[in-house]
C-alpha cells in the first residue's frame, strides 16, 4: 500500500488582523478523498501537532462542495489530534503533501524542522506535492546534491500575486509567494485566469496554483506513484 504524509500548517493568526486563519479545508478535503479512493493510506501532521487551525471562510457554503461537506460531517476527528512534525519517520512514506491555507505563509515556510523532513523526502526521490499556499512549505527546503535551495531552477507554481490581491490580502501576508518564489531563483508558472486549476510538475515536485488545483494535481501524483 502506498502511503502519503498531509503536512499542514499549525498558525491561525492572519497578521495583524485580528482575525483567524489556517489550513483551508478543500485543500485537504479533494486531495484527501481523491488518494483515499485510489487505496493510498494518509496520515496527517503538523507542525505542533494537536488541533490544526481551519479557516472558517473554508466551511461556509460557497466554499464547499460534495467532498469536503462529507469532511466536514465524517472526518474531522483526523484534524483533532494531528501527528507532531519531530514525530514522522519520512522512510515510511511515499510522498509528501502540502494543503494550503494561508497558515503555511508564517509557519511552515519558516520552520527548520519542516525544511529538513522536506528535504529528506526530495533528497531520497520521494514525490513533493503542495498546492496553493502550501507551496510556501517547500521555500526552506534544500538540495543536497548542488547545496542550493530545493525549488532553485526548478519549475514550480502557488498562489499567485493577482489571487492575492484579489483576495484582499496581499498587504497581510508576510510576503507575496509568487515573487518570494521568484526571488529563490525557481521558474515561475501560473494560468492568467485566477482561480482555475493549473499544475506544474518537475521531477519530483508537483504543484498546484489555487484551491481548484487539489484534485487535478491529486491525479498527476496518483499517476507517478503508481508508475513505479
Amino acid at each position: 500500500m502506498k502511503k502519503i504524509l498531509f503536512v499542514v500548517t499549525s498558525h491561525e493568526d492572519l497578521g495583524n488582523t485580528g482575525r483567524k486563519t489556517g489550513l483551508w479545508l478543500s485543500e485537504l478535503a479533494e486531495p484527501y478523498f481523491t488518494f483515499k479512493n485510489r487505496g493510498i493510506e494518509i496520515t496527517i501532521a503538523s507542525l505542533k501537532g494537536g488541533k490544526v487551525p481551519v479557516d472558517a471562510n473554508s466551511c461556509t457554503e460557497s466554499h464547499t462542495n460534495p467532498l469536503v461537506k462529507i469532511f466536514l460531517e465524517d472526518d474531522m476527528h483526523l484534524l483533532e489530534n494531528t501527528v507532531s512534525l519531530d514525530k514522522v519517520d519520512y522512510h515510511q512514506y511515499d510522498a509528501i503533501f502540502y494543503p494550503g491555507g494561508h497558515g503555511p505563509m508564517w509557519d511552515l515556510s519558516e520552520s527548520k524542522e519542516n525544511g529538513k523532513l522536506l528535504s529528506d523526502f526530495f533528497n531520497d526521490g520521494k514525490i513533493v506535492g503542495a498546492v496553493c499556499h502550501g507551496t510556501a512549505a517547500l521555500l526552506k527546503g534544500m538540495n543536497h546534491r548542488t547545496g542550493e535551495a530545493l525549488i532553485k531552477n526548478k519549475n514550480i507554481t502557488g498562489f499567485s500575486n493577482s489571487e492575492e490581491i484579489a483576495v484582499g490580502l496581499q498587504d497581510v501576508v508576510p510576503f507575496l509567494l509568487e515573487d518570494k518564489i521568484k526571488e529563490i531563483g525557481a521558474k515561475y508558472w501560473k494560468t492568467e485566469d485566477n482561480f482555475k486549476p493549473y499544475v506544474v510538475i518537475d521531477g519530483s515536485i508537483f504543484t498546484g496554483q489555487n484551491p481548484a488545483s487539489g484534485i487535478p494535481l491529486a491525479e498527476k501524483i496518483i499517476e507517478e506513484l503508481y508508475s513505479k
